[in-house]
């Protein structure tokens, strides 16, 4: 299936979550508080750890390239990213298929206008035990190993390896340019790996509440866990 649905569809969450992590670390790398560290300042992970500090909220646009195992060829898609901190954002997919993944703070909501169909989760629950809520958290080295990578074509790249089998993700790597976040790529358990790219990052700009705000519309099938 290509469809995003048939990715972050929580009748199947458990075992494809992949999708949603990659979506979830990306807006919650901002949200997450940093912990001081003595590395110098040219240090990839120092400089995820400032990032982290320093974002309060932000917007830009994103694509995203998903290559599964034995697949002849990656699925594409794109749209625009808004944040604020500590738990509020929002994915809104524009290609090839119109829909939103929002998280008011209280309930990650999953609207596919196509299908009419919106699915609801507890926030807390849906990003427990992902990467999210470990990065939002005020301990990221909890449960992850984070490492330095060489830089590569002006990116400084941060590895986080799980620390746990458990957890359904192989690896976390995180790219920053200039500080800022430029790329994110995650490869679940099943071999799937999904890049996002940023471009057009604003970093601490307002952002409208209402564009956290979320009512099903009139007429829409409801999932609600």
């Amino acid at each position: 299936m290509h469809r995003l649905q048939s990715l972050v569809n929580p009748l199947s969450w458990p075992a494809r979550r992949g999708m949603l992590w990659a979506l979830a670390v990306a807006l919650a790398l901002p949200m997450a508080a940093a912990q001081a560290s003595s590395a110098p300042a040219s240090d990839a992970v120092q400089q995820l750890r400032q990032f982290l500090r320093d974002s309060k909220s932000g917007s830009g646009q994103f694509t995203q390239t998903v290559t599964a195992p034995g697949a002849t060829r990656p699925r594409v898609s794109s749209g625009r990213f808004e944040f604020v901190r500590p738990d509020r954002f929002r994915f809104s997919y524009t290609r090839p298929f119109e829909q939103h993944l929002i998280a008011d703070g209280q309930r990650l909501w999953n609207h596919d206008p196509d299908l009419n169909q919106v699915t609801s989760r507890a926030q807390a629950q849906a990003l427990a035990g992902t990467p999210a809520a470990i990065l939002a958290g005020t301990a990221p080295d909890r449960d992850f190993v984070l490492a330095s990578e060489p830089a590569q074509a002006g990116v400084a790249w941060v590895l986080a390896t799980p620390r746990s089998s458990d957890g359904g993700i192989r690896s976390v790597r995180i790219g920053l340019r200039g500080g800022t976040l430029a790329a994110l790529e995650i490869v679940d358990g099943f071999g799937q790996r999904s890049l996002l790219e940023f471009s057009g990052f604003e970093v601490n700009v307002p952002v409208a509440a209402e564009r956290f705000r979320f009512t099903p519309p009139p007429g829409s099938d409801v999932i609600t866990q």
